[in-house]
């Protein structure tokens, strides 16, 4: 299984809305007691088990829009099918505090979703969105804006219960 949080590299985009994805792939690596010390396909990568099977766990280093590209290149390295994929990322369509799992499914106007789609030529890839709500003025601008102390607790407390998910609901029903 491959799980890709989708965020943007470097410090100053660090708990933004857009980089809930990365936040949560980290808060699985912690429990899964794996290291992002891998760099290849474009991002960095931990190797982790679980439960005696290999779960690679990827953060694209290509920027949001240009997140298929690395999604690609690592379907190809690690031999995973398409719906092998796990793919987390944020949504401005859902309110902040709540997730949606998909087993596949359309982009929506997630531009990082989008990439993944074109990139591997396919919807038929895992999905988690987590709601990070609607803001009235620039779209960019709020999505790469860092989030309030009690925002970020919320946006913590929906990450914990997305891994829950993932090691209950995704990784422990392919036994």
């Amino acid at each position: 299984m491959l799980i890709v949080g989708l965020g943007n590299p470097g410090k100053e985009f660090e708990h933004t809305f857009h980089n809930v994805g990365f936040l949560c792939v980290d808060a699985l690596c912690k429990v899964l007691n794996g290291k992002f010390n891998i760099k290849a396909c474009d991002a960095v990568i931990a190797k982790c088990i679980f439960e005696g099977k290999q779960i690679i766990l990827a953060k694209p280093q290509t920027y949001m829009n240009r997140s298929g590209d690395s999604v690609a290149k690592l379907k190809k390295k690690f031999n995973v099918k398409d719906n092998e994929i796990l793919t987390i990322s944020d949504d401005i369509d859902l309110n902040i505090g709540t997730f949606r799992f998909r087993e596949s499914g359309s982009a929506g106007t997630h531009n990082g979703l989008r990439s993944i789609v074109f990139s591997l030529n396919s919807t038929l890839f895992k999905r988690i969105r987590i709601g990070i709500g609607k803001n009235q003025g620039d779209l960019a601008e709020y999505v790469l804006s860092k989030m309030s102390g009690e925002i970020y607790e919320v946006i913590s407390s929906v990450i914990d219960q997305v891994v829950d998910f993932v090691l209950t609901n995704v990784l422990g029903s392919e036994k």
